[in-house]
């Protein structure tokens, strides 16, 4: 198995409290690294976009904006973890460990949320396109 497969798809190993707050914050720098990435990668491609003609103007976004969502991702993460311990219990272990499914779930929901302002600022600009060419 490639090191992203075992990382994303992990053997089964024993789910007790201690056991899953540590599997989730092994994690937690990975996930950090990907979304920060992304999230940075989104930001320098609204700033470009915004700021093509026709009609550019150059929308900046406050760094107090980028720490907030930073901050809300990492208290969004510790979801992860209480949810695969609230399944436990509640199943009593009868269920195969819910961590890495949750995991995927997570770092996916993440993605799409760090890179929507993306999808918005190219939309924006294909209005601006249409506006021009319609006058």
């Amino acid at each position: 198995m490639t090191r992203l497969a075992e990382f994303l798809f992990p053997a089964p190993a024993r789910r007790d409290l201690g056991s899953i707050l540590r599997w989730w914050e092994r994690r937690r720098p990975a996930y950090n690294l990907i979304v920060g990435t992304a999230g940075l990668l989104s930001i320098g491609t609204v700033s470009v976009v915004s700021a093509l003609p026709p009609g550019g103007h150059g929308l900046g976004l406050p760094a107090a904006v980028v720490l907030v969502v930073g901050v809300l991702a990492n208290v969004c993460y510790f979801l992860g973890p209480a949810t695969e311990y609230a399944i436990q219990r509640l199943s009593r272990g009868t269920v195969l460990p819910t961590g890495p499914a949750l995991y995927r779930m997570g770092l996916t929901f993440s993605l799409g949320l760090v890179l929507l302002p993306t999808l918005v600022g190219g939309l924006e600009w294909g209005f601006r396109v249409l506006r021009w060419i319609i006058g």
